[in-house]
């Protein structure tokens, strides 16, 4: 249950962070994972800004956040129905890469075969942003490339906190260590592959 001055926080952060968005601006925030950088999936330039931000290379696809399973068939085709029952087994959050994206989404969160990272956020603030902002959102961890994703906010470096528009202040005294979700790919013929257990 979230105190007084914790839905305050909640409240001015979601409203701070959906500005943020709706301008093409990148957000560090609080995931249902790790803290992650974020911006609109749709928009390419905001999406190039995250790849500047954490010197990350472009070749290297990244993680889109959605709310719910009628948003990701909005923005993919075709989804293997053992995705569905996948997302709806897990214990956690889940991130499937699946076959089909649509180009309603900024060419690089996407690969070249048309393959997304994507993640049906049941998290409490991620989920209330993505409902607002009525679009899905990138989810990249917040560190420079190739250096330890930050398990809590005190260990994400200056360089990230610079680079985003709008730090959330939500959970930053939150000092429970998280992980990177599980990552699966499922292709077109409902062959299942772990990427990262």
């Amino acid at each position: 249950m979230m105190l007084h001055s914790e839905k305050m926080n909640f409240a001015e952060d979601l409203e701070r962070s959906l500005e943020t968005l709706r301008k093409g601006g990148v957000i560090l925030y609080p995931t249902d994972t790790i803290w992650g950088l974020g911006c609109d999936a749709t928009d390419e330039m905001a999406v190039e800004r995250i790849y500047v931000v954490k010197h990350r290379p472009v070749t290297k696809s990244m993680i889109i956040l959605v709310n719910s399973f009628a948003m990701l068939e909005r923005y993919t085709s075709g989804v293997p129905p053992v995705a569905f029952e996948l997302i709806e087994v897990s214990d956690g959050p889940l991130t499937l890469v699946l076959p089909g994206a649509k180009g309603l989404l900024a060419p690089s969160v996407m690969s070249p075969d048309g393959f997304v990272g994507i993640r049906v956020c049941r998290d409490e603030f991620c989920s209330s942003l993505i409902s607002r902002f009525r679009k899905p959102i990138v989810s990249t961890s917040a560190n420079i490339s190739g250096s330890a994703a930050p398990a809590i906010f005190s260990e994400i470096s200056e360089e990230i906190v610079s680079g985003a528009d709008y730090t959330v202040q939500y959970r930053q005294n939150d000092t429970r260590r998280a992980t990177p979700s599980p990552v699966i790919k499922i292709d077109t013929n409902s062959k299942i592959e772990i990427l990262r257990k």
